[in-house]
């Protein structure tokens, strides 16, 4: 019964955590409609691999360093908004371009670099999960982090394929919606915030 307890726990918390990354994958999936088989895997295992890492990073925070930890903590929703926001901006900036004819075909793919700060900021609100893990063991941690990163993998694989749809109708006001979903998303971060605390 614990054990199934323990797997129910992780794929819920894998679920609600990797909301923001399928929002993300969303946009992506609107921003890049040529994805093909193998690249969306790897989009999705990106997000993956940073929603697993950051739980155990918390996890290891709260068991050394807690005290420090949970003073970075505050700043947690301000550092994902910024880079959100960022990124958001950035994308429709690049669309808007795109509509003047300043570059080539048109044709979006989302770099490596861009990609990777997408799923630290949609992540970085998962080093928190570490207080919620804190009472396992570091094999219970473990487990629970590829839990949480393989739940996330197939929620991502899900955003970029609804995307990638519809996309593919909305041709060029896709990579703007992209964006504004990204900058929504920063913002949602915040509403929550505690401002007092800064």
């Amino acid at each position: 019964m614990r054990l199934w307890f323990f797997l129910g726990n992780s794929i819920l918390l894998g679920a609600g955590l990797a909301m923001d990354a399928f929002s993300v994958c969303l946009a992506n999936g609107l921003s890049e409609t040529d994805i093909k088989g193998l690249r969306k895997y790897k989009m999705a295992g990106v997000f993956a691999f940073f929603q697993a890492l950051m739980p155990l990073t918390g996890w290891i925070c709260v068991r050394t360093i807690a005290r420090i930890f949970v003073g970075f903590q505050r700043f947690i929703p301000i550092i994902a908004f910024l880079l959100l926001f960022a990124l958001g901006v950035k994308m429709i900036c690049e669309s808007l371009r795109q509509k003047k004819g300043d570059t080539g075909d048109g044709e979006v793919i989302i770099s490596g670099r861009r990609l990777i700060l997408q799923g630290i900021a949609t992540s970085i609100d998962a080093l928190s999960t570490g207080f919620a893990i804190s009472d396992y063991s570091f094999p219970g941690a473990g487990a629970a982090a590829l839990i949480i990163g393989a739940v996330t993998f197939f929620i991502c694989l899900a955003g970029l394929t609804i995307g990638k749809r519809i996309g593919e109708h909305l041709a060029d006001k896709a990579m703007i919606l992209g964006g504004v979903i990204l900058i929504c998303i920063g913002i949602e971060m915040l509403t929550n915030y505690n401002w007092r605390t800064l």
